[in-house]
């Protein structure tokens, strides 16, 4: 796989994943819970996904090579990114869906 397509892969895997809290009443999109999940289990299972779309972006990186170094600035910037990516499945679960 090359360079730009795992970037793209990564990218594309976490819109997906940052969206999949807010849309599915299901944890982790497999586990079926007998009441709703609460905005504190969705914000935490965001966490969740972001750590594992984290780990996969960073096995591509080894793949391909070196590891580059990362500080807080770059958790900073990837964890704000996938807020913003969450943005959309936010907007729909609780601003446009109607709640039954």
């Amino acid at each position: 796989m090359t360079q730009t397509a795992s970037v793209w892969l990564v990218v594309l895997l976490a819109l997906l994943a940052a969206n999949l809290p807010f849309i599915s009443n299901r944890l982790f999109a497999v586990v079926a819970l007998k009441t709703p999940k609460s905005l504190a289990l969705r914000l935490g299972e965001l966490v969740v996904w972001y750590l594992l779309v984290g780990a996969l972006g960073l096995y591509l990186e080894h793949r391909l090579g070196q590891i580059a170094p990362q500080g807080w600035e770059f958790y900073a910037i990837t964890g704000t990114l996938f807020l913003t990516f969450a943005f959309p499945g936010f907007t729909y679960r609780y601003l446009f869906k109607p709640r039954t």
